[in-house]
């Protein structure tokens, strides 16, 4: 029996992770951590939403993320985004579920930081007020 292995990414900010999704017993690491021991409970939960949505799909796969960048919620972002997609390549029936939950599970979130602009002092956008009279 051939594995297919599912390989996608997301993308938070600076935060970019990447998830390798394969036929297994429901084991999900992020950095060879288990998702059980990952840090903050918050974050952790923030992740395990596809997982649950996904219910028994989620424990017949195993995932591997491996992710870098950004600060520690642009990476958890990152890592649901990585994983929502996996999981909706593998059974395509859970995309129209996680479209109805939360479109970020499948869609990235295109924003980023605006770059400094010259003699601005590191600012993007705002300028030194000016007064003529």
């Amino acid at each position: 029996m051939e594995q297919r292995i599912i390989f996608k990414h997301g993308k938070r900010k600076r935060a970019v992770a990447r998830a390798a999704l394969k036929p297994g017993k429901g084991i999900v690491t992020i950095n060879n951590v288990e998702l059980d021991s990952y840090e903050p409970k918050i974050l952790q939960l923030k992740i395990k939403e596809p997982l649950i949505l996904a219910g028994d799909i989620a424990n017949q796969v195993d995932i591997q993320v491996n992710v870098y960048g950004g600060g520690i919620t642009s990476q958890t972002v990152a890592v649901r985004l990585a994983i929502g997609k996996a999981l909706a390549e593998y059974s395509p029936r859970l995309k129209k579920i996680f479209l109805d939950y939360d479109r970020q599970l499948i869609v990235a979130d295109v924003r980023r930081k605006e770059s400094a602009k010259p003699n601005r002092h590191g600012q993007a956008r705002s300028k030194r007020q000016k007064s003529y009279r």
